[in-house]
């Protein structure tokens, strides 16, 4: 099927071989290659479609973002034409990142922008969700992993995010027979991203974002990078508990009480770390990805190897028979040595050190102390023989 994207017509679906609107006249080819297949999303700025590149011999599928705002010559539309330009500069600017939608086109045609970019089949964390129920801490140990490495990636090239919710996190479809661990993690809808170079940091703009997720500083125009790690600590705690943000969080005594919510419980290594991820006053909040990264797979390891490992209960019996293992003749020897010493009360030659030579000396008979340590030594070599 072809879908006219005029929003005016009236009966918009197409047979999928014409290329002109059978009710209205319009051309259904974007740019002679994109062909609109059905309405995905729907929004005040404008609507979504699902669509084919004809322009590619695997006609692979990718998303049409049609700018076509509702409320006309209010300040609100100079906004939604600044946030849609704004998603193509970013996605452009980003390049190609596995987790992050390529940015296929951006161009005006019969008077109304698009951009094209990728399409990622799958279902976002939201739907997940509602579908699946709550997550435990293995799940959002992966998710954090693998979702500050994009924000990393991000940050690095100066965008802030600006709008991390469920909604725009999308886990790729199953199609392939992954199991959920293998299966990436999309940062989609960069409409809200902002330039955090230059001037860009010093301005205060416009709150952007779903209220639920966004940090405070944030909600007064201050974007930040720890603005996107607060988001992402956000969703946590909505995945975790299954609850808002907003209801997981006590306003009278200014505490974040997500924990009392938990449908499974998680470490205290977890809680802590979520909980730097919370902090309302930006500079008590981790300040990088690549500090919540580390205390992450830090904590992790510490969490794996416990605090204290018992000693193994011996399954032998009660009484074994002894068994004896003879020392060797040089250590024997030396034992010996000690014994004779201690009895006689004479001190052995030190190392290392030179003894004078007594010429008068003569070599004198073995003493009773002696022959005792050689019959000793006999008995533990097993030798009785005298």
């Amino acid at each position: 099927m072809s879908y006219c994207l005029n929003p005016h017509c009236p009966k918009p679906e197409n047979p999928a071989d014409v290329k002109f609107c059978r009710t209205c006249g319009t051309k259904l080819l974007l740019k002679e290659r994109y062909r609109a297949i059905k309405p995905i999303g729907q929004g005040g700025f404008g609507k979504t479609f699902l669509a084919v590149d004809e322009d590619k011999p695997s006609k692979p599928r990718c998303v049409i973002k049609q700018f076509y705002p509702q409320s006309q010559g209010t300040s609100t539309l100079a906004k939604a034409v600044e946030l849609f330009n704004q998603e193509a500069v970013q996605l452009d600017e980003l390049g190609k990142h596995p987790q992050i939608p390529e940015l296929l086109a951006y161009f005006t045609q019969e008077d109304r922008q698009y951009l094209v970019q990728e399409f990622i089949d799958g279902h976002n964390l939201a739907q997940e969700l509602a579908h699946r129920g709550a997550f435990n801490e293995t799940q959002i140990r992966q998710l954090l992993n693998d979702l500050l490495s994009v924000l990393k990636f991000c940050h690095a090239r100066h965008v802030i995010h600006r709008d991390i919710k469920p909604e725009n996190i999308i886990r790729e479809s199953d199609a392939y027979g992954k199991g959920e661990a293998q299966r990436k993690l999309v940062l989609v809808d960069f409409g809200a991203a902002k330039s955090a170079t230059g001037a860009a940091l010093n301005q205060t703009g416009t709150s952007i974002g779903s209220p639920e997720y966004v940090a405070p500083e944030q909600m007064r125009g201050r974007a930040v990078f720890a603005s996107d790690i607060y988001s992402l600590g956000a969703t946590c705690i909505n995945l975790l508990t299954a609850r808002s943000p907003f209801d997981s969080y006590d306003t009278h005594n200014d505490t974040w009480i997500w924990q009392q919510y938990l449908k499974t419980p998680v470490s205290n290594e977890l809680n802590r770390i979520l909980n730097k991820m919370l902090e309302g006053i930006p500079i008590r909040r981790y300040q990088t990805v690549d500090a919540v990264l580390n205390d992450l797979n830090h904590q992790a390891q510490v969490a794996a190897t416990p605090a204290f490992a018992p000693k193994p209960i011996s399954q032998s019996p009660p009484n074994p028979p002894a068994k004896f293992v003879s020392p060797s003749p040089s250590q024997l020897d030396l034992e010996l040595e000690e014994m004779k010493t201690q009895f006689s009360g004479s001190k052995q030659p030190q190392p290392n050190k030179i003894q004078p030579t007594n010429p008068t000396s003569q070599p004198t008979s073995k003493s009773k102390i002696d022959e005792e340590l050689e019959e000793l030594k006999a008995k533990y070599l097993g030798n009785n023989n005298p």
